[in-house]
């Protein structure tokens, strides 16, 4: 089955139709969703699907030329470079920074803007109590080794995983079962407990890297940074540097809800800078310290995950990588439509499947090629306890697969993890779709002497999360309690044990009731811009043939940082050039003005490199008939056409309104200046 990149483009909502690129400019050419995952007769190639440290060749190959462009045109750099620059902090050049404004830019218009979203911004400080509600303080948490000898510290699940490869390469063709073996630790590396690590370290003979010492027993580093609020005892406790923007839309759910009519669903999206103290950064724009995540809570009834719109994106396909095919013996992707995965079960629920689209057409929109997006759910073992399906959309470079969007059903385990912390009520009232009806409603007697003389301190908590049980968890507390003598609860980072004598009994009356009041579940897409940045910027570069110091980016105009080049033939066109920037200013399109004393060959190359999709020539024939010549990037083809058509066509071309094709059809060609 093939996958038609056209058919996409025509089915998709108009926004998307207005920003999706045509791949390289060229000829669209199908491609099988296998192709994504290698061919399996080389069984290196299975170990390569199941990890996210696959590389594809050429990419790995380019790399170095990659990064070198990177650094000389100033896209991105180490921060404070002139003191020696820190691990895992980096500065985006001016290239960057507006290639992210635009991304974020067509990443409000497709959620926020489309999906009528609440955007908010919250702080970044956030203090330790709501980091401990939400579990971060207690799990938020990588195994990390020390070098015996020299203290240096590693994480530990990497450090495996790049010892787990040096022992596959070194595999005989024969040695199929080791083979086996071997991935099949790769793919639960990142699951591991401490034991479980340690045990995987010797068993394999992991040391330390370049020093080739012993390593400590692994034990979890809280990847929060620490801070403090005011002078020394002015806010009580520590505080801590946000790992993500979610709990500041959580603990604003009441006064959305309210602003939102007290209706549901509805959703509420947040861009923001995040922070993970990284034990050892690596793979350069991909493992940072500081970073942009773009967040979607959609909150929804738990009993009833459907979405008005999924009709909308029931045929969009993507390519899957399930369960089910990551434990399979051939490792492959499949390509499947939203709605045949949400028909089979393959993916939980109709909102799940339609914010996976949504995420696929946004990708697709930023210039991810299609044979290099896949969406990985998550193995039973990698998942946490309240989730109820998560996804990864994974963008192939050349660091192999990498996770830079998570989609994930989170049940209600945000806002009742809030509520318990805070003793707010965090639900919604839902109507009944059928009309009032009578409700048995179940009110637990609880004995708080038993409770208190049990668990002392920590009473309180549970007590009052026993006394603000809604009538459907305490019906099914109640049943729980008849066939078991206790009943585990976890409450923040804290499990509770509710034992039947807890509960002397329970009151129940027969009540007219309108609807119940729920404790929403979340729906999360959650965005690593950084990554989807760096991501496209690699897919987007190629070497011209015959010429490989000429180098392209080939972003979709889009995302492209300067829309134009305008470049002035020599100096008597350079007095030209006013007219057309005012122009241009005045259609608000972005241009790079090079006058230089360069060739115009040189010049051409200089916007390719920096991804400039179009360029203006102010020629000789400018001074006589007030024409200019337009040149499209990947192709290199010019047509001229008048002055006061460029700005017209410009924009049109930008938005993706019209193709270059069009363009050719309607103008006359022009030979390509040197």
């Amino acid at each position: 089955m093939t996958f038609s990149i056209e058919k996409l483009f025509h089915q998709s909502p108009p926004i998307i139709r207005a920003l999706t690129v045509c791949y390289r400019g060229h000829s669209l050419k199908p491609f099988s969703p296998l192709q994504t995952t290698s061919s399996v007769s080389n069984p290196r190639n299975i170990f390569q699907l199941r990890t996210k440290a696959t590389t594809n060749s050429d990419m790995e190959t380019n790399r170095a030329a990659f990064k070198k462009l990177l650094t000389q045109r100033f896209f991105v750099c180490p921060s404070f470079e002139i003191y020696g620059g820190i691990a895992g902090l980096y500065d985006l050049g001016p290239p960057a920074t507006a290639i992210k404004a635009n991304i974020l830019n067509f990443w409000r218009q497709h959620f926020i803007l489309n999906e009528n979203m609440l955007e908010i911004d919250s702080t970044c400080v956030t203090p330790e109590p709501v980091l401990v509600a939400s579990g971060h303080v207690g799990r938020f948490t990588d195994l990390m080794v020390k070098d015996l000898i020299t203290s240096n510290c590693f994480r530990a699940d990497h450090i495996l995983e790049d010892r787990l490869k040096t022992l596959i390469a070194a595999l005989k063709p024969e040695e199929t079962d080791k083979l086996k073996e071997l991935e099949d630790v790769s793919a639960q590396v990142d699951t591991y407990t401490e034991k479980e690590m340690d045990e995987m370290i010797k068993k394999y003979g992991v040391v330390a890297p370049e020093t080739g010492n012993g390593l400590s027993y692994p034990e979890p580093f809280n990847l929060m940074f620490k801070t403090s609020i005011g002078p020394t005892g002015t806010v009580p406790g520590d505080s801590y540097l946000r790992p993500e923007t979610a709990q500041g839309i959580f603990v604003n759910f009441k006064r959305l809800l309210e602003f939102n009519g007290g209706k549901l669903p509805f959703a509420s999206a947040q861009i923001g800078q995040a922070y993970r103290n990284e034990i050892a950064p690596r793979s350069g724009l991909l493992r940072v310290r500081e970073f942009t995540l773009a967040e979607v809570e959609h909150f929804v009834d738990p009993e009833d995950k459907s979405h008005p719109k999924f009709a909308s994106v029931a045929n969009v396909q993507i390519n899957a990588f399930p369960r089910d095919l990551q434990l399979a013996e051939k490792k492959e992707t499949t390509l499947i439509s939203i709605g045949d995965a949400v028909k089979q079960g393959m993916i939980n629920n109709e909102t799940l499947g339609y914010f996976i689209a949504r995420v696929h057409l946004f990708l697709l929109g930023c210039g991810v090629k299609p044979d290099k997006l896949r969406f990985r759910q998550h193995l039973a073992n990698e998942m946490a306890h309240y989730a109820a399906d998560c996804w990864d959309a994974e963008i192939l470079n050349s660091y192999g697969w990498t996770e830079c969007v998570g989609i994930a059903d989170r049940s209600a385990f945000d806002l009742t993890a809030h509520t318990t912390s805070t003793k707010q009520s965090l639900t919604a009232f839902v109507e009944y779709k059928d009309g009032a009806r009578n409700v048995e409603v179940h009110t637990p007697k609880l004995d708080k002497g038993k409770i208190g003389k049990s668990l002392g301190k920590k009473a309180q908590a549970l007590t009052q999360y026993l006394s603000n049980l809604d009538n459907q968890a305490a019906a099914k507390l109640e049943a729980d309690l008849k066939e078991k003598d206790s009943v585990p609860v976890t409450l923040g980072d804290e499990t509770y044990t509710i034992q039947k004598d807890f509960i002397s009994g329970w009151n129940k009356e027969t009540k007219r009731v309108t609807g119940a009041h729920i404790t929403p579940g979340v729906i999360e897409p959650s965005f690593g811009i950084g990554r989807i940045l760096y991501s496209v910027l690699e897919q987007s570069y190629w070497l011209r043939e015959n010429d490989e110091q000429r180098a392209v980016l080939s972003l979709p105009a889009a995302i492209a940082p300067v829309k134009v080049s305008l470049l002035p033939l020599g100096n008597r066109q350079n007095n030209l050039t006013g007219p057309f920037v005012e122009l241009l200013s005045e259609y608000n399109i972005s241009y790079r003005l090079d006058d230089t004393g360069a060739s115009i060959g040189k010049r051409y190359s200089r916007a390719d490199e920096i991804g400039i999709p179009f360029g203006i020539t102010i020629d000789f024939q400018t001074e006589q008939d007030k024409s200019v010549t337009l040149r499209e990037r990947d192709s290199t083809t010019q047509v001229r056409l008048q002055f006061d058509e460029v700005a017209e066509v410009l924009t049109r071309l930008v938005h993706h309104r019209i193709k270059w094709e069009d363009v050719l059809n309607k103008y006359p060609r022009v030979q390509p200046q040197a």
